[in-house]
């Protein structure tokens, strides 16, 4: 298929451009197959460049033959374009209805896509399994790197090469995944240094309504257990919703087939409760006429910050089962690949110091999100406008992000990147020049031959001259474990999200850069400081020696 064949307009005169924060500018609207570029010959005005996969929905209005198609962004952002004449309007509110809409994965912009820059570093080299591995192989000789999935034949949505105990052979592996969800059978997830406790994650077992076990199963999980210690199962669904499972064939661990293993069902929503909330939330965001009550009980009405305080609440209980009971844990809801992995990457970032600089936090999204099979093709399909609902959508990964704010935002000098960092992972995560979020998994991305025809975001922003925009600076390291409060009043909206096109963020931004130079100051002070603290021990040495005979 030619792009040429969508786009019945490639080029419009005299469009009007109205977007927030900016004074409206009129000039040439050209369609491209990946982009919408207006440009004006106006002095000082910026250029819009908006990628079609960005485009969440349109909708067209008509005064005489003006028409007006307004422009509704995966990332929230609302922009209006007047375009004089109604043929034009409506050839070019098809051409972004089609190319906004591509079916196929290999005509996406990430295929097309060269870099403007130099690529000092492969970012789809940069967190393999076997790196990952040698970072706690030194603390521990129990586990090992099993390549039993390499085909991907055991279990689709796993990586090839997946963390095991070291006493469970690879037969044994390809017999608990015909039990587990999807073949997702139990993996490492984190391994917690100073007490060698561990973090497991895998799909449902499949029980079913007669009870079925699998020996090797309790074998593997039973491999992770010191002698005379319990271990715990966080299932992230509600005793009822586990129960109901096994009438599907799915279900829950029996107690008396795991004696040392306490289950502890902490309810997470899924799928279209989830979209429901964001969908509500934007809807209340961008309603600039509410009065207090109003817009208060919109909020409460979206549950965005009661979902928020579930899965906080959840890694919380994770993290604290490992540190303070030290106790090993297994995490799994259904299909292990949505609200299991924001509770074991959350936990990790409260318990793993490394996880909360710039290339920890990456290593943990490869490992715990992209490596570990979340969808995020099917899931960031659609954002919060889209009319169109499917199945399948559902902002699991914001929501771990907003909670990945919410401790940063309590715990200001522990983390060695910003809040822009976070922002930056959720645009692209639902449209990119970068082909690291394409794909529902590993086999998808393999398949698609992603390394060799695309570019890795971590390429991008791993440079210099991109992580300084991204780096706190006000960070410490703190090699503490952080335990971040899950009251309602400590979990406020996270307004850099949703409130960034609704009002200015002028005055913020010139408070951030006083910070920072404030900052900078004292870091020049200090280093004075230094200065004369050595020449003053200098003379001190002197006169000593001077006045000794």
């Amino acid at each position: 298929m030619e792009f040429a064949e969508l786009i019945k307009t490639p080029r419009v005169d005299n469009v009007v451009l109205h977007r927030p924060f900016y004074p409206a500018v009129e000039g040439t609207l050209c369609l491209t197959g990946h982009h919408l570029i207006l440009s004006s010959r106006q002095d000082n005005t910026e250029e819009l460049w908006l990628l079609h996969s960005n485009i969440d929905a349109i909708d067209k209005r008509f005064v005489g033959s003006l028409g007006t198609i307004i422009i509704k962004c995966k990332d929230f952002r609302i922009i209006q374009l007047d375009i004089p004449g109604m043929e034009e309007c409506l050839n070019i509110a098809s051409s972004i209805e089609a190319l906004s809409t591509l079916d196929s994965i290999t005509l996406m912009y990430p295929f097309f896509y060269r870099p403007m820059f130099e690529v000092i570093e492969d970012g789809w080299h940069s967190f393999l399994p076997e790196q990952e591995f040698e970072l706690y192989s030194s603390a521990t000789s129990e586990w090992r790197l099993s390549y039993v999935n390499k085909e991907f034949a055991v279990c689709p949505s796993y990586p090839p090469i997946v963390t095991v105990p070291k006493s469970i052979d690879d037969e044994a592996l390809r017999k608990v995944a015909t039990f587990r969800h999807g073949g997702r059978f139990p993996v490492l997830s984190y391994y917690h240094k100073k007490n060698g406790m561990v973090i497991m994650r895998s799909g449902q077992p499949l029980t079913g309504t007669n009870g079925r076990r699998c020996k090797e199963d309790e074998k593997l999980i039973n491999a992770t257990l010191r002698a005379g210690k319990r271990g715990y199962i966080i299932d992230t669904r509600s005793l009822n919703v586990a129960q109901q499972a096994r009438a599907k064939g799915g279900g829950f661990e029996q107690e008396a087939h795991y004696p040392q293993w306490r289950r502890i069902h902490k309810s997470i929503e899924r799928y279209h409760i989830l979209q429901e909330s964001l969908i509500k939330l934007v809807e209340a965001c961008n309603d600039q006429t509410h009065n207090m009550d109003r817009w208060l009980s919109k909020l409460e009405a979206s549950n965005w910050l009661t979902h928020i305080k579930e899965i906080l609440t959840a890694a919380c209980l994770a993290a604290q089962c490992i540190d303070r009971e030290g106790a090993s844990i297994l995490i799994h809801g259904t299909e292990g690949t949505d609200s299991t992995l924001q509770v074991t990457s959350l936990a990790q970032i409260i318990l793993e110091p490394r996880s909360r600089t710039i290339r920890g936090f990456e290593a943990l999204i490869e490992r715990e999100w992209l490596q570990a099979g979340h969808p995020f093709q099917q899931r960031c399909a659609q954002s919060a406008y889209c009319n169109t609902k499917q199945k399948w959508e559902a902002p699991v990964f914001l929501l771990f992000l907003d909670c990945v704010w919410q401790i940063l935002r309590q715990f200001p000098c522990s983390f060695e990147f910003n809040e822009n960092f976070l922002i930056m992972l959720f645009e692209h995560a639902y449209a990119s020049q970068f082909g690291t979020f394409l794909g529902n998994n590993e086999s998808e991305r393999c398949k698609l031959k992603l390394q060799q025809k695309t570019m890795s975001l971590w390429s991008w922003v791993n440079q210099p001259g991109e992580l300084s925009k991204f780096t706190n600076p006000l960070f410490e390291a703190n090699n503490l474990v952080i335990w971040p409060s899950v009251a309602p009043q400590s979990l406020p909206l996270w307004e850099g999200i949703f409130l960034r096109w609704n009002r200015s963020s002028k005055y913020l931004d010139e408070a951030y850069e006083e910070m920072v130079n404030i900052i900078e100051y004292n870091k020049e002070l200090q280093a004075k400081v230094n200065i004369l603290r050595r020449q003053l021990a200098e003379l001190e040495t002197e006169n000593g020696m001077q006045e000794s005979p």
